[in-house]
């Protein structure tokens, strides 16, 4: 009896040891939960990078960033409805949100017809956007709202230029081409927006 209290003694105090240490260990090893999330653009371009090569690869980093373009701009016109005061503001929040969303879905139709993977829900860049302008006083959201809106604009028409005369394959060409004056439209009510902000 006597031993079988002693070696049931070592057992617990051995136990007792290794859960320490397991304690021990995982304390000082980095928590997963800390790393910083990947971002989704950058998920999404790993898999196009491991399936196509050259041309096929710049088509697929420019649908990327389409949809990168047109997430961003469904969140912001969200926020510019719901935060905003001005009338200007929360009807170019809610155009962009309208026709943002519909050319997203037809994005979505063309990458998946090309198997080109895009993301699908909003990239780090898209979130900081979103937290600035957030994080703003109802006084100085109007105006920076309008001035993502110019400054984003007139990046995405750029990429969309480019793509409208250099990418491989025709359908995106064609798609391209064919969102150049939404685009531009766009872009001169986001001006309008902004000058009448700039008058209050």
């Amino acid at each position: 009896m006597k031993k079988e209290i002693k070696f049931l003694k070592s057992n617990v105090l051995r136990l007792t040891f290794a859960s320490a240490t397991l304690i021990l260990v995982s304390a000082t090893l980095p928590s997963c939960n800390n790393s910083k999330p990947e971002d989704n653009k950058e998920i999404a371009e790993e898999h196009n990078d491991a399936k196509f090569d050259n041309a096929k690869e710049d088509d697929a980093k420019f649908l990327v960033n389409a949809a990168e373009i047109n997430l961003e701009e469904i969140q912001l016109g969200q926020l510019a409805q719901n935060k905003s005061i001005n009338v200007n503001v929360k009807s170019l929040g809610k155009m962009m949100e309208t026709e943002h969303s519909k050319a997203l879905d037809d994005l979505k139709t063309l990458a998946d017809n090309k198997q080109i993977t895009i993301p699908t829900t909003l990239t780090n860049d898209g979130i900081n956007a979103s937290t600035k302008l957030m994080d703003l006083k109802a006084s100085k959201f109007d105006k920076e709202y309008c001035d993502m809106m110019v400054n984003g604009h007139k990046d995405a028409i750029s990429k969309f230029e480019k793509a409208a005369s250099d990418a491989s394959d025709p359908d995106i060409r064609n798609w391209a081409e064919s969102m150049l004056p939404t685009l531009r439209a766009h872009l001169d009510h986001s001006i309008e927006c902004q000058k009448q902000c700039e008058k209050m």
